[in-house]
């Protein structure tokens, strides 16, 4: 690495602690286990020394990360800050030291965020994340149409639905935001057809399916189809990058390689020329 050249040997032996695969492995291996403990902390069944020695494996746990934050903040210095992994890993961090009593008791719960550090300890797990992150705009766009689509079908279903005297269909489209939860709920598909569609047509709107099977359709298989297609799409763009990258690195080797060989392949021409003027000068003092 060019940086390498440019920082002092503790350093350098710091950023090769963090990148050494070992460290990576055994950190992956402490997060994991870390997360098994944070659950079994909640069974309050367990015998009391067991209960003990989870307390005392969190600390260590916890002192592990101190020092891996420790050695990146000074592998890194201020570069560290450029990376937001980093940046959630510092936090992390910062909240499992606090003390778990007091003002400070609600962080507590926090300390399952150690957890989430897998997302970018994992590489499978964090091209994941990188794509669902880029997808955001995308995702942005998406959002404001179900949003669209959600708004003009509540103002429908007040019209034709919230003026009535059943106590139930009116709790469900008696005014906009009550009608826009309801469709929200029908787009989930949870209990749409018997918490609000049934309840709609025995009310004296029989054909009231058409509406809904339409939003339906529109809302649920459409729209919030298009998020799974724009994630797709995204993961599929970070794969495409990281081949073109594979393929770029690979070539670099190959020209590499090639201009090793033919350094090589210069001096083996040296070599032979040199054997060739020795074998002449042989045969010239024997003709003497």
């Amino acid at each position: 690495m060019e940086v390498s050249e440019t920082i002092g040997p503790s350093r350098r032996r710091a950023m090769e602690i963090i990148e050494n695969s070992l460290f990576k492995n055994a950190i992956t291996t402490l997060i994991v286990l870390n997360a098994i403990t944070l659950g079994l902390e909640t069974v309050e069944t367990l015998p009391p020394l067991l209960h003990l020695g989870i307390k005392f494996f969190d600390i260590f746990v916890v002192g592990v990360f101190v020092i891996e934050l420790l050695l990146k903040l000074y592998a890194h210095r201020l570069d560290f800050f450029r990376s937001g992994w980093n940046i959630f890993d510092f936090f992390v961090v910062g909240v499992s030291i606090l003390p778990g009593s007091g003002p400070f008791q609600v962080m507590r719960s926090l300390r399952v965020l150690r957890v989430l550090r897998l997302l970018h300890v994992v590489p499978m797990m964090k091209r994941i994340v990188e794509a669902l992150f880029k997808a955001l705009p995308g995702m942005g766009a998406i959002i404001a149409v179900l949003a669209v689509l959600i708004y003009a079908s509540a103002v429908m279903a007040t019209s034709l639905y919230g003026r009535t005297d059943d106590p139930d269909v009116h709790a469900l489209f008696h005014d906009l935001p009550a009608s826009a939860f309801t469709l929200f709920q029908v787009m989930t598909m949870d209990g749409w057809r018997n918490e609000v569609v049934q309840k709609v047509m025995d009310d004296g709107h029989p054909y009231a399916w058409i509406f809904f099977l339409s939003f339906i359709f529109l809302a649920s298989f459409a729209v919030l189809n298009l998020f799974i297609a724009l994630i797709v799409e995204a993961l599929q763009a970070e794969q495409d990058e990281r081949t073109e990258e594979a393929i770029e690195q690979i070539e670099d080797e190959i020209e590499d390689t090639e201009e090793k060989m033919l350094k090589k392949g210069d001096e083996i021409l040296g070599v032979i020329a040199e054997l060739k003027a020795e074998i002449a000068e042989l045969k010239a003092s024997q003709d003497r």
